[in-house]
């Protein structure tokens, strides 16, 4: 499907289902915190309100679709952080496309806050879907990753009694999404408040694709 169709697709589907729901769908509770598919983005640049803390980042076109891109070099780990700054009860989705070259992987996550704060990785080399504090691995799940298509990542930090249950799932674009958190983390620290992020890895030499950010409210917060 042509990604500027699906894209336009989800945004009939959204209202459709606000619509079912009547008007209380069309509070302002109800709308994203922050959301941004970069269609009204200028190529070449990186959007107002982000904030590269390393890497060759650019809104790129392809196909009538427009997304921001990490070059396939140097090999290194890189990020940009953007939306609000938030402490907890939410949750950062976006799309993200990589490929394999060979036996090398790139890997990929989304952030919570701020650049010491939580990831949600993709670690095509190990086969597992991590939870990352910090540069610290804290939990760890098998997960299987298909090179060459669009990958969705949605990462909840939620405080609930005496912890903040930091929860995550991965799956790819076109299949079900899992009902349920594929991952979690149990954090006893009240967390620093920060920025949403997407992270990025190029091992593969190949570029990563990043699209459809979105931060909102956790459900029921």
């Amino acid at each position: 499907m042509d990604m500027k169709n699906y894209k336009y697709i989800v945004t009939a589907v959204i209202l459709l289902a606000g619509m079912a729901v009547g008007s209380r769908a069309w509070c302002d509770d109800a709308k994203p915190l922050y959301e941004n598919n970069f269609e009204q983005a200028e190529v070449g640049k990186v959007p107002d309100g982000f904030l590269v803390l390393d890497g060759g980042f650019a809104v790129k076109e392809e196909g009538g679709n427009k997304f921001l891109e990490l070059p396939g070099a140097p090999l290194d780990s890189f990020g940009v952080m953007f939306g609000p700054t938030e402490k907890s009860d939410v949750v950062v989705s976006a799309r993200i496309f990589g490929t394999k070259k060979g036996r090398r992987f790139p890997t990929f996550a989304v952030g919570l806050n701020g650049q010491g704060g939580y990831r949600l990785q993709v670690s095509p080399a190990k086969g597992a879907l991590e939870i990352y504090k910090g540069d610290e691995v804290v939990a760890s799940v098998p997960c299987e990753w298909k090179s060459g298509e669009w990958t969705m990542l949605s990462l909840q930090l939620v405080k609930a009694a005496d912890v903040w249950k930091v929860t995550g799932k991965a799956w790819t674009q076109g299949s079900t999404e899992p009902a349920q958190a594929m991952i979690a983390f149990d954090e006893k620290t009240e967390p620093s408040a920060g920025r949403a992020s997407i992270w990025g890895s190029p091992f593969a030499n190949t570029p990563i694709q990043y699209d459809d950010l979105v931060i909102k409210r956790a459900e029921g917060k």
